[in-house]
């Protein structure tokens, strides 16, 4: 095999490495300016991972919202089964009491008409005047039989 050497063939970076080189060794890192070993070994997302994660992280926080609301739609469903079960008894309660306010009003009719037939629906004042007159008509008929007595008396038999 032969070999042609032309000459030493180095890079600017080569140049500048051999340059700081110290003891034959590689150069020494300033520490000031280092990472540590799990920095240096860190995988930078790219532009398109941190797009990816904020959407993943926005859906996520959305997903939750939506479970959030839905159970707030079923406890509010719950609530208006309520209320239209309430409402419904209380429309069910509210034809019952006009029923039977009807009722009364068809029996308190009836008793007004009775009593007034019997004569009980009346007040102490018609009750007095009435008491009088009765009162007078005995006092006319009694004078009548006195005056019939007197007649009977008088009439020889």
């Amino acid at each position: 095999m032969k070999g042609l050497v032309v000459g030493l063939m180095t890079t600017p970076k080569y140049n500048e490495w051999w340059g700081k080189r110290i003891n034959d060794n590689t150069p020494k890192l300033n520490q000031e300016n280092s990472w540590s070993i799990e920095e240096s070994f860190r995988v930078i997302p790219s532009e398109l991972e941190i797009i990816r994660q904020d959407f993943e992280k926005r859906n996520a926080d959305l997903e939750k919202k939506i479970e959030q609301m839905e159970e707030e739609k079923i406890n509010l469903r719950l609530v208006l089964d309520v209320q239209k079960l309430e409402t419904e008894k209380s429309r069910k309660e509210k034809n019952k009491a006009e029923e039977e306010l009807g009722s009364l009003k068809t029996d308190y009719k009836k008793l007004r008409l009775s009593m007034r037939t019997a004569g009980l629906g009346k007040t102490s004042e018609q009750w007095r005047a009435e008491i009088r007159e009765e009162k007078d008509k005995a006092d006319r008929w009694k004078q009548k039989f006195q005056e019939m007595q007197s007649i009977e008396i008088k009439i020889p038999q």
